[in-house]
């Protein structure tokens, strides 16, 4: 069950992701370009992350350095997706998407591309026909759900509304002055 921590813990950072990737745009401070900045950054913690630890890693495990073509390739072409998806997030929410609005529709919606591409790739053992109706109920109830996450989101909170300093007791001082 050591898979099911890993995967509980991907489902906390990436829940994360999204609301912290836009803080990050917002906090830029560049309205313009503040999406690219953030990406930016975005691409260093995947170095690190992503780069320097699995190094570390293979160096300290003394693992081979073969890397047959089919596994690279494919690897590279994840990665590549990875950082298109990540990019499209912060397109998403320059487009004045929410992150409630947006991460819905992502953690809804790519579930069920992985299910159907995985199925493309990897078919079911006695064909498609053999697929349950219950595995068909979850890819619908998977929609539903981002769907209406998406469209019944709490409302965000007023603006705070900008009040002129009040005037102290008594009127102000030209107030004073004319009388």
């Amino acid at each position: 069950m050591h898979w099911l921590v890993f995967a509980l813990m991907t489902v906390a950072s990436w829940g994360l992701y999204g609301i912290l990737l836009h803080s990050g745009q917002i906090g830029m401070a560049d309205p313009v370009n503040g999406r690219y900045k953030a990406f930016l950054f975005v691409g260093i913690a995947y170095f690190l992350t992503a780069v320097l630890v699995p190094l570390a890693m293979l160096v300290v495990s003394g693992a081979s350095w073969d890397f047959p073509m089919k596994g690279a390739s494919l690897s590279l072409v994840a990665g590549v997706v990875g950082a298109v998806g990540a990019f499209c997030v912060l397109l998403a929410f320059g487009a004045k998407g929410t992150p409630a609005a947006v991460m819905s529709i992502v953690f809804a919606g790519a579930p069920i591309v992985n299910a159907v591409v995985a199925m493309l790739m990897h078919p079911p053992a006695g064909g498609f026909g053999a697929i349950r109706w219950q595995f068909v109920a979850g890819i619908l109830l998977a929609a539903a759900g981002g769907c209406m996450v998406t469209l019944y989101k709490p409302p965000p909170a007023p603006a705070a509304a900008k009040h002129a300093p009040a005037a102290p007791a008594g009127g102000t001082a030209a107030a004073k002055l004319s009388r």
